[in-house]
């Protein structure tokens, strides 16, 4: 089996963040968003190869990547930015094998081992969810295969969310797809792979659908920092093994050792990453990187990149790294 990961978007609805992070390198609990999934792919054990789709800050997506993961690997940059089948489309001279393709900008529970016993054409994974009108819904027929993807429709259809994850075992089919896809007029600009699959149906495939247990998404602010605590809730806590003096600790919380917290309240849902200090402050809800130093602030819901420093501030904020807020009195 073949691995694709398409990770050349741009990340947008996370600026200013992504304009010096890829989005999948975004520590959620302290880890990267892809290595959440990437963990899964490698338990599979029958990876023959990766092939990650690139653009966006390129070089640190191969770095990461190639220094993470023992698994043969290839880069293929995505230079113009025309869509998931665009993206799919450019590994096509790699596909020769069943083939797992992966959106890597949301955090899942899902059984991949599912598609070692596939005798399907492919599988394509879902969430049920109750806000069917922001998403692409697939609809299934009463043997819980997929007979259409509808974008955010206004008729409650199917609850079924499409999240980006699909094993397809008829590669040469989906090749047939994209490469029919690519003939059609465009849609603002793009081609989407969820028409290849429709074609794939239309032609006779048998695409099963099969929901995952969580979906979580980190591909937007409104989202990231509520993936964030669920992260820590599903395991990912830890705590120092020394605390400052006066310092206070409300679980859960990500605290990477060596930082210092000193008569400051720490938590709940916090990320703080290496080397980072919180003097006479609360924090809560707040993904903070390396080298931060908050003092004298009472901060909440925050996104804070690495080497950035917070003083005397209350309220919310989003800010990349080397950024300073100093606040008046």
């Amino acid at each position: 089996m073949k691995v694709i990961i398409p990770l050349a978007g741009k990340g947008t609805r996370l600026r200013p963040h992504t304009h010096v992070v890829p989005k999948p390198m975004l520590k959620v609990a302290g880890r990267p968003v892809m290595s959440y999934v990437m963990d899964d792919v490698m338990q599979l054990g029958n990876v023959e190869q990766v092939v990650y789709i690139t653009g966006h800050l390129k070089e640190k997506v191969e770095a990461f990547a190639a220094a993470a993961y023992d698994v043969p690997s290839v880069f293929i940059e995505q230079d113009v930015q025309d869509g998931t089948a665009g993206a799919v489309a450019r590994a096509r001279a790699l596909i020769d094998a069943p083939v797992l393709i992966i959106f890597v900008d949301t955090i899942f529970d899902a059984d991949l081992s599912l598609l070692k016993d596939c005798t399907d054409d492919g599988i394509i994974w879902t969430k049920e969810v109750e806000d069917y009108q922001r998403f692409g819904v697939v609809v299934t027929d009463a043997h819980g295969h997929m007979t259409r993807i509808v974008e955010k429709p206004k008729e409650p259809i199917s609850k079924r969310a499409n999240i980006g994850l699909y094993y397809i075992r008829n590669w040469q089919l989906l090749l047939e797809g994209i490469a029919h896809v690519l003939t059609t007029p465009p849609n603002k600009g793009e081609w989407y792979l969820t028409d290849a699959f429709q074609y794939m149906i239309d032609q006779g495939a048998k695409l099963r659908v099969v929901d995952v247990d969580g979906w979580y998404d980190a591909g937007q602010l409104e989202t990231f920092l509520d993936t964030n605590r669920v992260m820590l809730e599903k395991g990912r806590a830890r705590r120092p093994a020394a605390l400052g003096e006066g310092a206070t600790i409300v679980e859960p919380v990500y605290i990477e050792e060596g930082c210092t917290i000193e008569h400051a309240t720490v938590g709940p849902n916090v990320s703080l990453g290496k080397g980072s200090v919180v003097r006479q402050s609360t924090v809560r809800d707040t993904v903070a990187g390396d080298q931060v130093t908050i003092t004298n602030a009472s901060l909440h819901d925050c996104f804070l990149g690495d080497h950035v420093r917070v003083e005397g501030v209350a309220g919310s904020l989003s800010i990349g790294d080397h950024s300073e807020i100093r606040g008046e009195g």
